[in-house]
């Protein structure tokens, strides 16, 4: 039978466009910083430890905005400055490090068993798939949407300030219907800052919240000890 390791202490950083949210274990509440598009790695970690200083920690969990491969980022943030690919996380951070997708963090958070669907409408689209401990990033956005153009071009930001609540929310309530049959999803989580102008949700779905970046943070280091003495490996695997 397999069992959980004890919980190590971990740091979580959601980083994003806007902000920085830190949140270590057993800490009372978040701490953020301003983030810009001039932000490189070395100053996020610099500032990171500065508003972190006095929470205990033994790991970091990064929540990037871009894609992620096993060793890092694979390609520069639209919205950040540079040098975030091939920037060595564990030795400025001094402790082990595990990085993945944004929208994968938070929807490893929302995760409440089955198959779930997580979509994060912000400014762009952001989408998960998580089942049986899998974590699938996808690229949703980039789908062709029914009247020309991408999702993302129904869906991000620039629609709902484009064609209006009304509009953009029959677009929402469209992809929600198709996406769950395409995928054989249990439900869906709509995350993301436009998540909360989505009302009435579509039927199978629902809202999740800020908090689920850092719930996602702690979910990635619970490890899993096999059987026969062997080293632990990670509870939940992220496909790359």
């Amino acid at each position: 039978m397999l069992a959980v390791t004890p919980r190590v202490r971990i740091l979580v950083v959601d980083i994003g466009g806007s902000h920085v949210k830190c949140l270590a274990t057993g800490a009372d509440a978040p701490r953020s910083f301003d983030s810009s598009p001039a932000l490189t790695p070395a100053e996020m970690v610099q500032r990171v430890t500065c508003i972190a200083r006095g929470w205990s920690y033994d790991a970091v969990s990064l929540g990037f905005p871009g894609a992620v491969a096993a060793d890092g980022p694979t390609a520069e943030p639209g919205n950040l400055g540079c040098g975030w690919v091939g920037f060595d996380y564990e030795r400025a951070f001094a402790a082990p490090v595990r990085i993945v997708n944004d929208a994968a963090m938070q929807a490893l958070g929302a995760y409440d068993g089955g198959r779930m669907l997580f979509l994060g409408l912000g400014t762009g689209v952001g989408s998960t798939l998580v089942t049986e401990r899998v974590i699938v990033p996808l690229e949703l956005g980039c789908l062709p949407a029914a009247d020309g153009g991408r999702l993302v071009d129904r869906l991000g930001r620039d629609a709902l300030e484009r064609d209006g609540r009304e509009v953009w929310m029959r677009a929402v309530a469209d992809a929600v219907g198709v996406l769950r049959e395409a995928f054989v999803a249990d439900y869906i989580v709509l995350g993301g800052g436009n998540a909360s102008r989505v009302e009435p949700l579509p039927p199978t779905t629902r809202r999740g919240g800020n908090e689920d970046a850092f719930a996602g943070g702690f979910r990635l280091w619970e490890d899993v000890v096999e059987p026969h003495d062997r080293p632990p490996t990670p509870a939940w695997r992220v496909v790359r």
